[in-house]
């Protein structure tokens, strides 16, 4: 595994298609081309994209219809398509060395299969001010096309860390002074009732289908459900993950016992 910075080398460039996520590739300075299909409908949205675009020196591209249809690959392009340099992801190293915040939240996903979810959670996670998202680089998605749309741009501004190894790395945020949260359906707290520690904070959320694997719940220093009241057996993992952002780990900090 590469240990250093400096190994390191961000992907090739890719395209994010929709005005939003147009305008978040701008915004996060990853875009290195903004191309909008000839007779584009000129939208406020539009505009603005185009003037964020002219002052971030963004290059600006008319192109055929069919050719920003190519870059979407299928999904609604809105006749635009940013052209993006590679992110450089972040290693297991840096969970260690990060300088993160006082009341730091990190998101990690334990085998999210769907690129839709994992793009939904990025959106949460970036609105609820989490400061990284950690993926599995097998037996999940990764960080495809279709999680970007999905994310609608928050994964261009949220850092990731794609690692081998996901109960290796909760042990690294462990070291670097982190509560380690697991949301788990049989777990015998409820999330309502628990108390949010001070202090750095991580969740973990499980596969669609197996939920989190036993070694990394066995590194969670905490196990939560979410109490469900209605006829609905589950939520989906995107939805519980949300919950569990804005219920628990935003809320504020309850003191005494």
């Amino acid at each position: 595994m590469s240990r250093g910075r400096s190994h390191r080398r961000p992907g090739p460039p890719a395209a994010v298609v929709g005005r939003r996520p147009a305008l978040e590739a701008v915004r996060s300075g990853a875009a290195i081309e903004l191309v909008v299909a000839r007779g584009a409908r000129r939208t406020e949205g539009l505009r603005e994209l185009l003037a964020a675009a002219g002052a971030a020196g963004v290059p600006l591209r008319w192109a055929s219809p069919r050719e920003v249809a190519e870059l979407a690959a299928g999904a609604r392009d809105q006749g635009v398509a940013a052209l993006i340099r590679g992110k450089v992801p972040l290693t297991e190293g840096d969970l260690t060395r990060r300088g993160w915040s006082e009341d730091a939240i990190v998101v990690a996903l334990d085998g999210v299969s769907d690129p839709q979810n994992v793009g939904g959670i990025a959106r949460t996670a970036e609105a609820a001010g989490a400061e990284a998202l950690i993926l599995r680089r097998r037996r999940g998605a990764g960080l495809t096309a279709s999680a970007a749309r999905a994310s609608a741009g928050a994964l261009l501004h949220l850092p990731v860390a794609e690692v081998a190894n996901l109960a290796r790395a909760l042990d690294r945020l462990k070291a670097a002074g982190f509560w380690v949260v697991g949301l788990d359906e049989e777990a015998g707290r409820s999330l309502v009732d628990a108390r949010r520690p001070p202090g750095h904070l991580a969740v973990v959320v499980g596969s669609e289908g197996q939920g989190m694997s036993r070694l990394v719940r066995q590194a969670c220093d905490e196990l939560l459900v979410i109490p469900m009241r209605g006829r609905v057996a589950s939520l989906n993992v995107s939805v519980a993950t949300g919950v569990a952002l804005f219920a628990y780990a935003r809320a504020p900090v309850r003191q005494g016992s």
